[in-house]
């Protein structure tokens, strides 16, 4: 059987040379799983532990997300990334998980994701070999979607690595990528098992488009290369997104790549502030990453400091409480699923807003320069409806609120920062009108200077029926 399958796949590929049709898995459907209806959120190995990852180390993140609150802030995919299994597959030709890292299997590890409230996700490819010279699962998709169903795999992160695979043979090139991954597509959706459909390619590198097709095939997909855990790194990648918004929605999202907050091991090991994310840069990747609508994909070490020992980079309280930030994650998991997009980018001070399902509009004040700067909008040109009564202003990160009586949208902003508002229009005024009168004195609640808005500054003042006491 397994000679049998590398021939068909083989002569599937060759077809296209000797000038007959190419054999796919039909015309693309779409990718109607009903899952992944908000960016998926929760952990991936692969940028702290490399090829290392473990069975242990899956255990104690497992612990650590359930026992943190970040299951309970709703990150619930602990996905392994590349160097899971053994190097062959096994005589029927299933795959094998590498004996030494994971000696109970998968299926039992699954159960003790499953067991703490979280969701268990597998690396794979649509190709020969993965990008660290493991089998592929190119011409296996069926076996290998069966084998992950039986497990109890909830997520599938698929890994494109055509360019350097070493048995690539005559006719690869030929296989669209978009043709690989729905032959995944449907052999996941014949298992009828619910699991998220994650892409991960080079778009740039291998001439891809698949914000343009990913929503037929994929739950989310990657839109450019790798990003390390550095400020340049993030904004590259929220640069490359900000024109990609009308691909996106729910069921189907542009993946940023893995999130850098707390990741210290990507950086080299090094706490080089050069390398890794500040506090207030940290917190700008959280909140544009809520206004894109990404996926929240942590890559850093979420073990305790006990379990990671001498040679681990847990990440602090500090890095945890960015995490935690629920209301940020509440404009990122908004119902609406409508992708934000620039209201101004201008000299690295930019200006991104996000509707929202309530009627609310996300606006995340970004600074992207090296010093501090006030950055200013309005809340027309956010897109909010006109309000004589003014706007409420609710920073997510303070946790503070105030009025924007003539919809300014304003403040001053750290090097590397964003200030991110929930913005909503104040209800008018109902109902009747009255003074307020004070008992003692007898004298009424003024508004200063006959000023009638909302928030005006007021004081004691004898009563004239004027409009600012009312």
């Amino acid at each position: 059987m397994r000679v049998l399958s590398r021939l068909l796949s083989a002569v599937s590929l060759m077809l296209p040379l000797l000038g007959a049709p190419l054999l796919t898995a039909g015309p693309a459907q779409a990718a109607d799983n009903h899952l992944a209806l908000t960016p998926p959120m929760g952990w991936n190995s692969w940028n702290t532990f490399g090829c290392n990852a473990t069975e242990q180390i899956v255990k104690d993140t497992a612990d650590f997300m359930a026992s943190s609150g970040m299951r309970d802030a709703g990150y619930q995919y602990l996905t392994i990334d590349d160097c899971w299994m053994e190097r062959s597959r096994d005589s029927e030709g299933r795959l094998v998980p590498d004996a030494a890292k994971y000696p109970h299997g998968l299926a039992e590890l699954a159960a003790y994701v499953h067991g703490k409230g979280l969701k268990f996700g597998v690396y794979e490819s649509p190709t020969y070999h993965t990008c660290q010279g493991f089998p592929g699962s190119l011409g296996y998709e069926q076996k290998d979607a069966d084998t992950f169903a039986s497990w109890g795999v909830d997520f599938l992160k698929y890994d494109n690595c055509t360019a350097s695979d070493p048995d690539q043979r005559p006719g690869d090139e030929k296989l669209p990528l978009e043709t690989r991954d729905s032959t995944m597509r449907d052999a996941l959706e014949r298992t009828g098992r619910p699991i998220v459909f994650s892409l991960s390619l080079q778009p740039a590198a291998q001439g891809e488009s698949p914000w343009e097709w990913g929503k037929s095939v994929a739950n989310m997909w990657r839109i450019d290369g790798d990003r390390d855990a550095s400020f340049d790194g993030l904004k590259r990648l929220i640069h490359t997104d900000l024109d990609k918004a009308k691909w996106a929605g729910p069921g189907g999202w542009n993946d940023i790549d893995m999130l850098g907050t707390g990741n210290y091991a990507f950086a080299s090991g090094s706490n080089d502030p050069n390398k890794r994310l500040s506090y207030d840069q940290e917190k700008s990747e959280l909140s544009v990453a809520a206004v894109l609508a990404a996926p929240l994909i942590s890559g850093a070490d979420l073990r305790t400091p006990a379990a990671a020992g001498s040679s681990g980079f847990p990440i602090s309280d500090q890095d945890l409480s960015v995490y935690l930030n629920k209301d940020v994650i509440a404009v990122n998991q908004d119902s609406r699923g409508e992708q934000g997009t620039a209201v101004t980018t201008e000299n690295g001070l930019n200006v991104l807003r996000r509707p929202l399902a309530n009627g609310d509009v996300a606006v995340a004040l970004f600074n992207e320069t090296s010093s501090q700067a006030v950055i200013s909008t309005t809340a027309a040109a956010a897109g909010l409806p006109a309000s004589s009564a003014g706007y409420n202003l609710n920073d997510l990160w303070a946790h503070t609120s105030h009025v924007s009586t003539d919809g300014t949208i304003s403040a001053t902003v750290p090097a590397g920062g964003t200030v991110l508002y929930r913005v909503s229009p104040r209800p008018p005024a109902t109902g009747p009108t009255n003074e307020l009168v004070s008992i003692s004195s007898g004298r009424c609640l003024d508004a200063t200077n006959n000023q009638t808005f909302p928030g005006a500054k007021s004081g004691i003042w004898p009563c004239n029926r004027g409009a600012n006491q009312s």
